[in-house]
């Protein structure tokens, strides 16, 4: 359930349910159920006890508007909810009321609870970006040999190809995806502390009752707590920013790449997509925007993580409670960004002829390095490229195409036969290693998903 007018639109439905705020406290509550196992498995908690205190520690047996209103006075999420909890046990079992919370802090049940909440992000975001992969791998193939013009500085420049562009950001997820594969066991990590991170309530019984809750939450047990080292979380709002900005440089393509003055390749077509209010011609990058929408406010987010990291002593004032909101809309927005990437990537519209006649605009100037390139073999560097530099300015001044140039200059007829001069002019036949570096990054993310 969520009140944000823009969610359907810059955030998956699934991520935005992880970290609703029936999620935050059914997280919360799973490490009060775990805990009370953990307890009396470790002889501090009878048995007896454990199972009124599972049937309580379900989310919606909690009025989230009164936990809502107590916050606002107790200062954090988990102080009002393990009352409401006690309360609750109470109401039924009285005498297992004791044993709720026991030798845990708030800190304790919320930084788990978080942890648990990521660790279904981190699999939803995996996911998408696998699917995401997969379909860029597909389209990189298809367009391995599609020419287009590259473009540097804004201006046209030599031809690439649109399966070069599609495997450069191949190439960057699979690095993202090895990113969140080696922080995991840094990530999933179980927060058990106590007052101070001494756990010392608990006695001789802390490292068993703590190995038996990680055990029981499927959590790694860390060399000890973390309550103010914060560079798990931080660690992994990074890579998230990472892909915030992958995903932006791809939108950024695309919304180039769908102007009109180019016209190459579009978003997919679907009924009321991208029109406007006023022009019924309109056919606007939705989904693209989203995507630099994303890569535009992660990095101010990533940068309040970062900002939060130096938490005073043990406990922190503050800087704790910024990553409250901060690090779940981190998640959101790449969760949205994922989504519309996969519906541009899925059905993107290509116009190969538009994209051939666009490398004729400057008629034969993107191919002049290919001409220098050879020239330089037969007449040396320097006067080859004062040559074609010369040729291209003619070609401009006098609105002809540089074959046409070339063609009347006699220093050039001299090196270049007719038919040389023809296929250094034709884009197919510049376009490099553009087939090699697809088939590296198609390997690299078949590799990486084996």
């Amino acid at each position: 359930m969520t009140n944000q007018l823009f969610d359907a639109y810059i955030t998956a439905p699934a991520m935005r349910e992880i970290f609703s705020d029936r999620g935050r406290l059914q997280g919360m509550l799973d490490f009060e159920a775990a805990l009370a196992r953990a307890e009396a498995a470790a002889g501090l908690v009878p048995h007896s006890a454990v199972a009124a205190i599972e049937a309580a520690c379900h989310a919606e047996r909690y009025d989230v508007g009164a936990l809502a209103n107590a916050i606002a006075t107790a200062g954090n999420s988990a102080i009002p909810l393990v009352k409401a909890l006690g309360k609750v046990i109470a109401s039924g079992v009285p005498e297992a009321e004791r044993y709720v919370h026991l030798g845990a802090t708030s800190q304790d049940a919320m930084d788990t609870g978080l942890v648990l909440q990521l660790r279904a992000a981190l699999e939803l975001i995996e996911a998408d970006l696998g699917k995401l992969a997969d379909t860029l791998s597909r389209q990189a193939l298809q367009y391995a040999d599609t020419p287009l013009v590259g473009r540097t500085w804004l201006q046209h420049a030599t031809p690439v190809t649109l399966g070069m562009k599609l495997a450069g950001v191949l190439g960057a997820l699979t690095r993202h995806r090895q990113r969140l594969q080696e922080l995991r066991p840094r990530l999933l990590v179980l927060q058990f502390g106590g007052a101070s991170g001494s756990l010392a309530a608990l006695g001789s019984k802390a490292m068993p009752v703590a190995e038996a809750l990680a055990e029981q939450l499927k959590l790694s047990l860390p060399e000890q707590p973390w309550h103010t080292q914060r560079d798990r979380l931080v660690e992994f709002a990074s890579v998230l920013g990472l892909v915030a900005g992958s995903l932006g440089k791809f939108g950024r393509d695309v919304s180039l790449l769908m102007q009109t003055e180019a016209g190459e390749l579009f978003e997919p077509s679907a009924p009321g997509k991208g029109g406007s209010s006023t022009m019924p011609h309109k056919r606007n990058p939705v989904g693209a925007a989203v995507l630099i929408g994303a890569a535009t406010r992660v990095p101010g987010l990533v940068s309040t993580m970062l900002a939060a990291m130096p938490q005073e002593h043990e406990r922190s004032l503050g800087l704790w409670h910024a990553e409250w909101e901060t690090l779940p809309d981190i998640c959101c927005l790449v969760s949205g960004a994922l989504r519309q990437a996969q519906v541009i990537a899925d059905g993107m519209e290509v116009d190969a002829v538009r994209m051939r006649r666009n490398l004729d605009l400057t008629q034969g100037l993107v191919l002049a390095e290919a001409v220098s390139i050879v020239l330089a073999q037969r007449l040396g560097r320097d006067r080859a490229h004062h040559l074609l530099e010369q040729c291209c300015q003619r070609a401009v001044a006098e609105q002809r195409h540089l074959r046409a140039v070339l063609g009347d200059e006699p220093q050039v007829s001299a090196e270049l036969s007719a038919e040389e001069l023809d296929r250094l002019l034709d884009p197919a036949h510049y376009l490099g290693q553009a087939r090699v570096w697809v088939a590296r990054a198609v390997s690299e993310h078949q590799r990486f998903t084996a």
